[in-house]
């Protein structure tokens, strides 16, 4: 299985990490396209590890780039196939992860844009990694909503948000997982941006530092 790796940053305090925050792309992007938010999150997580790995294969629709699964074949079989073979590859990583960091799953955060966004939401809901603290979803979708009530491995609060004018990934796809989630009893919130693209905005950064502070801000001890 692909191993990832990809640029990092923190803690911001020195020392030993109290929290892990895995910040995952979108298609055609690598782990450099988050990790500039990495010091504007560090400013409520000072004891915070973050990481931004790099998607396992290549993008096919360009020279550069990366992806998480193909989306060349977008029928939902062959998406959802794709999807639970990026969250396995990333459980690898994130188990690697906080057991060397001596952390458990209480103390990890899970943030995605785009496709990341979907791999994040499916990883982390469906037991691929260790039961996060949150999920931050932006411009993303919750795939394979019709099996979420059979796999749902753990609740954490999740947070959706995206652009009105996203002409990617409509708003749509967020306005369908609030209602999936909400049918599971999950705790969220759905932010909605007018104006906004198949992008980020301050709103949504904040709304992202608030739920990563209430996550994981409280110390742990040692």
């Amino acid at each position: 299985m692909a191993a990832l790796e990809g640029p990092q940053y923190g803690p911001a305090s020195g020392g030993k990490p109290d929290s892990l925050v895995l910040l995952l792309h979108g298609v055609g992007a690598d782990g450099f396209d988050l990790i500039d938010l990495a010091p504007v999150w560090a400013e409520a997580l000072p004891r915070t590890l973050f990481i931004a790995p790099h998607a396992p294969f290549p993008f096919q629709g360009a020279p550069y780039g990366r992806q998480w699964f193909d989306i060349m074949d977008r029928t939902p079989a062959r998406m959802e196939a794709g999807l639970r073979h990026a969250a396995a590859i990333l459980g690898d990583f994130t188990q690697a992860k906080l057991a060397e960091l001596g952390l458990g799953g209480d103390r990890l955060a899970l943030m995605g844009f785009s496709q990341g966004a979907m791999v994040a939401l499916f990883a982390g809901l469906r037991g691929a990694v260790p039961a996060p603290a949150c999920i931050l979803a932006y411009s993303g979708a919750l795939l394979g909503p019709e099996t979420l009530a059979a796999e749902l491995t753990a609740r954490p609060p999740v947070l959706l948000v995206h652009g009105e004018a996203d002409e990617v990934v409509p708003a749509m796809a967020s306005r369908q997982a609030a209602r999936a989630l909400q049918a599971e009893s999950v705790p969220h919130e759905l932010l909605l941006r007018p104006d906004l693209v198949h992008g980020l905005d301050d709103a949504g950064l904040a709304a992202g530092t608030a739920l990563l502070a209430r996550s994981l801000g409280t110390m742990t001890a040692g």
